[in-house]
């Protein structure tokens, strides 16, 4: 796993400064401890941090074709590398080392970018250059793409007469002329959301690749391609057969992801997507599969006993570590998110990833399975929702649920089944509004409640919810639980779960592989009709039905815990003072929330009105962030 980064200049006459260039590589040098790489080629730069997986003495970068022509620096890994190499050396080409990333420069030569990024498995965010010389003079093509997944982050940003690209903001940042401007309308959508979805950024002109895009940069112009997206077909409906698949294609996708020349181990929390990775991996490595556990001192939280209990039944011992989520951490925390990130499970994640990265270099994850086999509770009560609301007419349920919803108690701290008001103004909203409500951390009204007025009027018309509402009207979808699957693996997957594994991995040197988000087994999933999914009140039907045997039925049909923070506890002890200052001049807030309304929330959650973690939570990291990213 590694950092890339680069410069592009439009004038051909220009030189990338290299000072430039190691400056964006040691602000990513986290990401890859092992080597530095530099391209200078007059006006395109790249940059190259290297952590080794595989041809530890060879696969420096960057690396060229033959003729020197074709460059390349990639961050990621390659699962099928060995099959491409194989078949490109059939067709003549040349190969200098044993990495996956000449595999890639090599297939842009033979199949072209969409070519490549097509038959690539794996996880990968590359930036190629193609130098070609013509009778008009040297042309100069760079390409930049992102795995389908959105596994591996790329940032693109404009500049005056020219372009940035980077694994992480911190590389924009390390540069002293990078226009610190917040944009108005990702400051929206990290209220409502706690994270941003892509394409936005925080900062006014830096954009996320999208996942599963290529974009070519040539002759000033930037021109975008979309190479692959899932599609949802609800075409398969026998259930013993699905399984079947389901395990092979599971199988399948764990093993070519065993492949390193550096300690390999996976997490396990007890939890049935992880506990299923470490069942594939032991049907193939025996007592020998290295499980890392964290157990927390917060008996909510800790898991211990129910990983034990899968090691057990396969017959390996977990290396377990007992670690404390205080509030200290908050400070190193924010040193590894450098765009606002108010997903608690943050720091449990840190401190797994720095627990892990003590024993192994290599860690298969359980990322995934809720999105792709529906394991969210969400899931559930959207499908309750959707049944109401196809009996009644829209303008019936916006004049019965409205008024009624005004009238209900709040009674947010209620788990969601007993919020009566939170389903009964969902009635009365179309499903995707319904649904982003549902996923929101802080409610629409709230966000305007928050942000300072003239915040509002620079962001004009916009709103989080059309993000939602144009991603869902692309994709075509009519049954609720394909709609909303397909929503989260355009949002929430990749900028809040995914972004949380790589910055938290990446922070201590650590590849985190992810073999439930193998574009196989997602292709597979998507297909899968909803009934396999869910049925009743319960989720993961198929994927629980398909590991009986493998795991214990204990863990298979033990209900989901979270992996989160004390935080009412923090809230009252020792975060206490930090909340009070969010209302004083130079809290990090100003210009952006309104300190008044932020001091009314901390009140109302004080005294027990309401409860408000999610808004204080959000509030405290951006506060933080501003303070230690944008120059507050």
């Amino acid at each position: 796993m590694c950092g890339i980064a680069g410069i592009i200049r439009y004038d051909q006459d220009a030189q990338v400064a290299r000072g430039d260039l190691e400056d964006m590589a040691r602000a990513m040098a986290h990401r890859g401890p092992d080597a530095s790489g530099f391209l200078e080629a007059g006006p395109v730069g790249f940059a190259f941090q290297r952590l080794s997986i595989i041809d530890r003495q060879g696969g420096d970068q960057p690396i060229h074709n033959e003729t020197g022509r074709i460059s390349i620096v990639f961050n990621g890994e390659i699962y099928n590398f060995q099959q491409l190499r194989e078949e490109l050396s059939g067709r003549g080409h040349v190969f200098r080392t044993r990495s996956d990333t000449e595999t890639i420069l090599h297939g842009y030569e033979e199949w072209g970018a969409r070519g490549v990024c097509e038959r690539l498995v794996g996880m990968f965010a590359f930036a190629i250059l193609d130098r070609e010389e013509g009778e008009d003079g040297a042309k100069r093509r760079v390409i930049l793409a992102r795995d389908r997944l959105g596994i591996k982050p790329l940032h693109l940003a404009s500049i005056e007469g020219g372009l940035l690209f980077a694994s992480e903001l911190k590389s924009l940042l390390a540069l002293p002329s990078f226009p610190r401007r917040i944009d108005d309308r990702a400051l929206l959508d990290y209220t409502a959301l706690g994270y941003i979805p892509a394409p936005g950024t925080i900062f006014r002109g830096v954009e996320k690749v999208l996942p599963g895009q290529i974009l070519t940069v040539e002759a000033g112009q930037v021109r975008r391609e979309q190479y692959w997206r899932p599609s949802f077909e609800a075409s398969i409906t026998e259930p013993v057969e699905a399984g079947r698949r389901l395990l092979s294609l599971l199988d399948q996708a764990v093993e070519c992801r065993l492949v390193a020349e550096v300690p390999l181990g996976c997490f396990l929390s007890g939890g049935l997507d992880s506990s299923a990775v470490v069942g594939s991996m032991a049907a193939r490595l025996g007592s020998s599969v290295n499980a890392i556990t964290v157990g927390f001192d917060e008996q909510a939280y800790d898991e211990r006993e129910a990983a034990s209990q899968v090691a057990l039944h396969l017959g390996i011992t977990p290396q377990i570590e007992e670690v404390r989520a205080e509030p200290g951490i908050l400070d190193r925390v924010g040193e590894t998110f450098d765009e606002p990130h108010a997903d608690p499970s943050d720091v449990p994640t840190w401190l797994l990833c720095q627990a892990a990265r003590r024993r192994v270099t290599v860690a298969l994850s359980g990322d995934g399975g809720d999105e792709l086999f529906g394991g969210y509770r969400r899931y559930v009560f959207d499908l309750a929702e959707n049944r109401i609301r196809s009996l009644l007419p829209r303008a019936v349920r916006r004049g019965l649920f409205a008024p009624l919803a005004t009238v209900l108690p709040k009674a947010d701290w209620l788990p969601r089944p007993l919020r009566a008001r939170t389903m009964v103004a969902n009635l009365a909203l179309d499903p995707v509004e319904a649904y982003f409500r549902s996923v929101s951390r802080v409610s629409p009204e709230e966000v305007l409640a928050l942000i300072e007025p003239d915040r509002l009027r620079a962001a004009g018309d916009y709103r989080p919810l059309q993000r939602f509402l144009d991603l869902d009207r692309a994709s075509g979808l009519e049954h609720p639980l394909l709609r909303i699957r397909s929503l989260d693996l355009a949002t929430w997957l990749p900028d809040d779960i995914l972004t949380k594994v790589d910055r938290s991995s990446m922070a201590h040197s650590l590849e985190v592989r992810v073999p439930l988000l193998d574009h196989r087994l997602v292709e597979f999933a998507a297909r899968l009709h909803p009934d396999l999914l869910i049925r009743g009140s319960s989720g993961k039907q198929l994927f629980k039905q398909a590991l009986r045997g493998r795991l214990p039925d204990a863990i298979i049909d033990r209900r989901k815990q979270g992996f989160d923070l004390p935080l009412a506890t923090w809230f009252r002890t020792a975060l206490s003072d930090e909340l009070e200052g969010l209302s004083r001049p130079g809290s990090g807030l100003e210009g952006f929330f309104r300190r008044e309304r932020a001091a009314e929330l901390l009140r109302e959650h004080l005294r027990g009105r309401r409860n408000r973690t999610a808004e204080l939570w959000m509030l405290l990291c951006f506060a933080r962030w501003r303070r230690r990213w944008a120059g507050a």
